[in-house]
């Protein structure tokens, strides 16, 4: 424990002389020295207090741009998610533009289809059109012979109009076909009778006395008076037929001969009371008034009712026009109106 002691003051006593020297050599150090050193240490502080300034303005900016680093990251991810949407966008819009154009491509060829078959109509519609102003070009046969059908009506209405005026009782009308006026034969005649009855002998002469006034703008006879403004169509008479017919009672020969003396005794009555309806003639420079007897043949209506039989027992007045087969034909014609115009 001795030895330890002395040992530990030897050493303290060595430490102390130690740090003595020290305080020795520090207390000599030249003033020049010392005012160096005191520089220094004045460069180092004023070296220390600017690194720390630039440390904290450095840790300033630092934060600052840790904040703007964090700001772009922030705008860098919102534009990666931007662009991967919009890739997306893309991809389905190729996919979208792909279904589109092959789209496309079917309706341009729906659209080369559809104008083959237009081509095809054109052509078609070409041909009808053709077809169509062929059809509508007017044939002066056909407007010539509608005009004569027209003109026969209205004579035909004329006739029926100015016998009821007198007769307004009279069972008197227009055929189906337009062409005759139909008298029912118990109208003119007492049933099974051919000779007219007293009471209606003036029908058939006012008849004749009205056909006579008719007539003559229509036929080229000696008493044909033509003017275009009472026959613009410049229709011609064939025939004025006074037709007899009969119901189905009875023989045939009985209701021939019946139909054929009611049809007699009209003409023979007409031409008393008008003798001068003879003198109207057609084309060929015959008379135009004549008879013709059909017996049961041409019924208009059942002969199985009393009613039907007394319609077809009946007296038909006919107008028979000069059809021409061509157009040289409607020039005679024409020509024969124009030769009894002006006839005074």
């Amino acid at each position: 424990m001795t030895d330890m002691t002395v040992g530990f003051l030897f050493i303290m006593m060595i430490l102390l002389a130690f740090f003595a020297s020290q305080a020795r050599e520090t207390e000599t150090v030249p003033i020049s020295r010392f005012d160096a050193m005191v520089e220094q240490r004045d460069e180092w502080r004023d070296l220390a207090e600017t690194r720390a300034e630039t440390i904290t303005r450095l840790e300033k900016e630092l934060e600052a741009l840790k904040l703007l680093v964090a700001e772009l990251t922030a705008q860098v991810e919102a534009l990666i998610e931007e662009r991967d949407a919009l890739k997306a966008d893309n991809e389905f819009l190729k996919q979208r533009v792909n279904e589109l154009e092959e789209y496309v491509l079917n309706l341009e060829e729906r659209i080369r289809d559809l104008e083959e078959q237009i081509k095809v109509k054109d052509e078609e519609i070409e041909k009808l059109q053709a077809q169509l102003a062929e059809l509508k070009k007017v044939d002066p046969l056909e407007a010539y012979l509608a005009r004569v059908s027209t003109a026969r009506r209205e004579v035909l209405i004329r006739l029926r109009d100015a016998i009821l005026v007198d007769f307004p009782d009279l069972k008197v009308e227009l055929s189906e076909e337009s062409d005759a006026l139909r008298f029912q034969g118990e109208g003119l005649f007492a049933s099974g009778r051919s000779n007219l009855a007293r009471d209606k002998a003036e029908i058939v002469s006012k008849l004749a006395e009205r056909l006579d006034e008719i007539l003559p703008c229509f036929t080229v006879g000696d008493a044909s008076r033509f003017d275009e403004a009472c026959n613009p169509a410049f229709a011609l008479v064939e025939a004025v037929q006074i037709e007899g017919h009969t119901d189905n009672r009875g023989t045939d020969q009985v209701n021939r001969s019946l139909s054929a003396a009611r049809a007699n005794s009209t003409f023979f009555a007409m031409t008393g009371a008008a003798p001068g309806v003879m003198q109207h003639l057609n084309l060929k420079r015959q008379p135009v008034l004549s008879v013709a007897a059909y017996g049961p043949d041409r019924p208009v209506t059942t002969n199985d009712t009393p009613e039907g039989r007394a319609t077809n027992r009946r007296i038909d007045l006919r107008f028979i026009m000069v059809t021409p087969r061509d157009t040289g034909g409607i020039e005679v014609i024409r020509e024969a109106l124009q030769s009894v115009g002006g006839r005074q």
